[in-house]
């Protein structure tokens, strides 16, 4: 059969899918997903992995009867290269033309000035701090950033120099065009508003909160240490459906915008919001599961997350923790060595889960007076944070004994 193989499903549940397909191996990575105007998704499948997939599995995971099914886009998908590659040459056009209609010329300095990645948050484009850095640059001013929106198909511009080391991790982010900085970006049908110039989105963490969103929490209570503006707290009450969330957040801008996003996603009533510093918490013997979403370590929230665990029955705490793996001398096209760091990556991640475990039963003893077992259910990867350093959570049940 011609065409491309592709898993169509709605909206609202393309995230959720895509990551199905990936844990299976399974989504076609170097083809772009393709919105219908029906309000359904393509996913590309790889020709290889069809007789793998089965559709009633996606539908139980989705859980839900809706559109899931094999089609055959007779339309050629775009390659992710090809994207980037075409958005890239038609910035490069426009700018190319202004310089030049200004009496200067277009060098292959200018060209490597030019930003090879952004986010995008609406019609809000945020650059990087590694773009447009020559002075030339500086002359344009104005000039220069509505071309570039106009080339990125934004209508806003913002850049970003680095993270704040005001205690919020606030970024540091310059509004360049447009009137304000408010965005609104969508993850999983969940809504989430900020203002860029003050609040940080980590679109790299959308694995784990889809994640969370697949959890059963209905007759919970959930406490999420690090609330931001709603990252987990959101999926847990949006998706996992827990009774009631306590968020703690001290940065008073993730605050307010915490605040906006429960409201917009119809959950305010089942959240209470705890401002300042949470290691300061009032609250005790009141959670069935603690989110401890701090990187590069929230080992400063471990005491307080052992006092909020329920002490007849205990619960499951989530510990995020970047891990630094031993540097490995392996050719980076070497299958088998590739296979080989894996694995020592993933022995360093049980290692610090084992005594992460011991740590938390200690901690749990010292407190109550009484044993408590800990038991690892799983250790899921983020992401790569930086070389040999992981981004992995750690699920860990607690129990008294």
């Amino acid at each position: 059969m011609g065409g491309v193989p592709c898993l169509r499903v709605f909206r609202c549940h393309a995230q959720q899918s895509r990551r199905c397909l990936q844990s299976k191996g399974a989504l076609d990575s170097s083809l772009c997903l393709v919105k219908d105007s029906d309000g359904t998704v393509l996913l590309p499948v790889l020709r290889s992995c069809l007789s793998q997939l089965d559709l009633q599995s996606f539908r139980t995971t989705l859980a839900s009867d809706s559109a899931c099914e094999l089609v055959w886009s007779q339309s050629p998908l775009q390659s992710k290269k090809e994207r980037g590659r075409s958005r890239c040459n038609k910035l490069e056009k426009i700018l190319q033309q202004m310089l030049e209609s200004c009496g200067e010329r277009w060098t292959e300095e200018q060209r490597g000035d030019l930003p090879h990645s952004f986010q995008r948050h609406g019609d809000l484009v945020l650059l990087g701090d590694n773009c447009f850095t020559l002075p030339l640059w500086k002359k344009m001013d104005n000039q220069l950033w509505c071309a570039v929106a106009r080339g990125l198909g934004a209508k806003r511009l913002a850049k970003m120099s680095r993270i704040s080391r005001d205690g919020f991790r606030s970024p540091e982010v310059t509004m360049l065009l447009g009137e304000h900085s408010w965005v609104q970006h969508v993850d999983n049908g969940i809504r989430y508003e900020f203002d860029v110039t003050r609040c940080m989105f980590s679109a790299g963490n959308i694995t784990e909160k889809l994640r969370v969103a697949g959890f059963d929490c209905r007759g919970e209570t959930v406490v999420d240490l690090y609330a931001g503006i709603g990252y987990f707290t959101l999926p847990y009450l949006v998706h996992a459906k827990a009774s009631h969330v306590h968020a703690c957040e001290w940065n008073p801008d993730a605050v307010e915008a915490l605040q906006k996003n429960l409201e917009a996603n119809r959950v305010s009533d089942c959240c209470t919001i705890h401002r300042g510093d949470n290691r300061q918490l009032k609250l005790r013997d009141v959670a069935d599961r603690v989110n401890l979403g701090l990187i590069p370590s929230s080992e400063d929230g471990w005491l307080v997350a052992c006092r909020l665990l329920k002490r007849t029955t205990g619960g499951i705490l989530h510990i995020h923790q970047n891990v630094t793996s031993p540097s490995q001398n392996t050719a980076a096209n070497d299958g088998t060595q590739r296979d080989s760091g894996k694995k020592a990556d993933m022995e360093v991640w049980q290692a610090w889960a084992d005594d992460t475990a011991n740590h938390i039963a200690s901690l749990l003893r010292d407190l109550s007076g009484a044993l408590w077992t800990t038991a690892i259910q799983h250790i899921e990867h983020v992401k790569s944070y930086a070389p040999h350093v992981h981004h992995v959570v750690l699920d860990l049940e607690c129990r008294p004994s």
